[in-house]
């Protein structure tokens, strides 16, 4: 499949801080139509409000409709720190898998997942982070045996600083004490989306010295 043809996106998580930054991204590019997927009809004009189209409906529930005439996917919802192990099971995994199993059944090819570093090794994580990864690393692994396009990215710990614009981008990076903003995040999917260079492939991200673009052009 080309990037460069993708049109129609939804995003999964579209009211959280990094979704609406995803949108916020996507929608600067005219030839793409971007839609946020909200449970909450009060939601809906926060998306409107940064140029995209909210669509209702709800991980735990059925997103069948939701994922209808979409070329693409970016999953970026979450669980939040506030809630329980069966919420975290309910989002971060079941409502990801759902996602994954209703593009494959509606055709669609691109799918762009915000996962976690340490998803990968999610044993061997700290005890409070164990059942979060665990969830993470079960529905990136869903995700490319699924057949699709996927793209899967592990930032380091988030913050909610202003976009710096440069990264690192490995198969590896150094977590020791290094971070990343949200908004650096949102950039790096939602260029993943159109970047052949990250097809099919789970890398790391860190704030770091190349420009998004470059470092992902690079992996």
């Amino acid at each position: 499949m080309k990037g460069e043809c993708i049109n129609d996106i939804l995003i999964a998580g579209a009211n959280g801080t990094t979704g609406k930054q995803i949108i916020g991204e996507l929608s600067k590019n005219p030839q793409m139509t971007v839609y946020g997927m909200i449970r909450k009809e009060e939601q809906a004009q926060t998306i409107k409000a940064l140029g995209g189209h909210p669509i209702l409906a709800d991980l735990e529930g059925n997103v069948d409709k939701a994922v209808d005439n979409m070329e693409a996917i970016i999953f970026a919802a979450g669980s939040g720190p506030k809630t329980g192990a069966d919420k975290t099971t309910a989002v971060d995994k079941n409502g990801a898998i759902k996602l994954v199993d209703a593009a494959k059944k509606k055709g669609i090819e691109r799918f762009v997942m915000l996962s976690s570093v340490g998803s990968d090794n999610p044993e061997q994580a700290q005890e409070g982070m164990h059942h979060y990864l665990e969830a993470k690393h079960d529905a990136d692994e869903h995700l490319k045996a699924s057949g699709l396009t996927y793209t899967i990215v592990l930032p380091v710990a988030l913050t909610n600083e202003q976009a710096i614009g440069k990264i690192f981008a490995d198969e590896k990076v150094d977590h020791t004490d290094n971070s990343i903003p949200r908004a650096d995040v949102a950039d790096v999917l939602a260029k993943s989306i159109t970047e052949e260079k990250t097809f099919n492939k789970t890398f790391e991200i860190s704030s770091g010295t190349l420009p998004i673009t470059e470092a992902l052009h690079n992996i």
